[in-house]
């Protein structure tokens, strides 16, 4: 399974971007498909996914009401709209998937086996 990132870049407080994660292999709509972010010197965090495909989205506190994710399977690709874009949103955006996660792991980075490359998203104020 391979997963290529795009869409980040340099925006401005408020602005918006629309990140995308196109895999290949063998994925489908039992994948768990999730974004995680991580800023410097920080953790790797969850910004929000989609369990399986007719599940509800599920995001972190702090992008909620703001960032939407969803999946296209025919795609095989999962977006992160982002809008009202703030500083503390700046980090290297990863995707990641995989078909063996139980729903309390769903959050946790180190359940996830396979991982983009990142995509960089930079918010000047």
């Amino acid at each position: 399974v391979q997963l290529q990132a795009s869409g980040g870049g340099l925006v401005q407080a408020g602005d918006s971007l629309r990140l995308s994660c196109t895999t290949s292999g063998r994925t489908g709509s039992a994948y768990t498909m999730t974004w995680f972010r991580q800023a410097p010197g920080k953790d790797r965090e969850f910004v929000g996914g989609i369990f399986r495909t007719g599940y509800t989205p599920s995001y972190a506190d702090s992008v909620k009401g703001r960032f939407t994710v969803s999946r296209d399977n025919t795609k095989k690709t999962i977006y992160l709209q982002m809008t009202d874009l703030r500083p503390d949103d700046t980090a290297v955006y990863y995707c990641a998937v995989s078909s063996t996660i139980i729903l309390s792991s769903f959050r946790s980075a180190s359940s996830y086996n396979y991982w983009g490359q990142g995509t960089q998203v930079t918010v000047s104020s």
